[in-house]
């Protein structure tokens, strides 16, 4: 007679997570579903965060801006004094 063959906890768990994580990518790419940005989405987004850095930096340092900035500020300090 044979004896029956006794699954441990341990082996059950490994199956249980294994079976869960299976069945979980697996609806992830039927839907379609993207976790977080990939290195290139990363990048793109890199260059245009420096791309609008360096374009608000040419408009605050542009003569039509500064002249308004001083102006805004000296109003500011003789209301003030």
């Amino acid at each position: 007679m044979r004896k029956p063959f006794l699954i441990t906890p341990v082996v059950r768990l490994r199956r249980a997570v294994s079976t869960w994580w299976t069945s979980r990518t697996t609806a992830a790419a039927r839907l379609g579903l993207d976790r977080g940005m990939s290195t290139a989405e990363y990048a793109v987004g890199t260059i245009a965060a420096c791309g609008f850095a360096a374009l608000l930096f040419k408009v605050v340092t542009s003569s039509e801006v500064q002249e308004m900035l001083t102006t805004l500020v000296n109003r500011a300090l003789n209301t003030a004094g």
